[in-house]
């Protein structure tokens, strides 16, 4: 699983596919990236909770950090999607089979 911050677009962090990745690795690389991002709100969650004053800077960090995770997954699922897509055999025409 590569991640990039090279070339960002509109401020977003890519995800860099390995074009010999399966859909399969694709779909699990995207739960792990939204596993990453559902701890990343627990921990903060938690913090939150218990803190007396919160640190908005570093709360903003964390938060855009879950919003990068989170994008990281859905354009594995994306990838994934289209990967499936092109790896799955269209059906033939219906005007073709007379």
């Amino acid at each position: 699983m590569t991640a990039s911050n090279s070339h960002r677009l509109d401020g977003r962090i890519t995800y860099h596919v390995d074009p010999e990745a399966s859909a399969h690795e694709l779909m699990n690389a995207a739960t792990e990236w939204l596993q990453f991002a559902r701890g990343l709100t627990a921990l903060l969650a938690d913090l939150v909770h218990e803190a007396d004053a919160v640190d908005c800077q570093r709360m903003a960090l964390g938060l855009e950090a879950i919003g990068a995770l989170t994008q990281m997954g859905v354009q594995c699922t994306a990838h994934a999607h289209a990967r499936m897509t092109w790896e799955t055999p269209s059906p033939p025409d219906s005007h073709t089979l007379r």
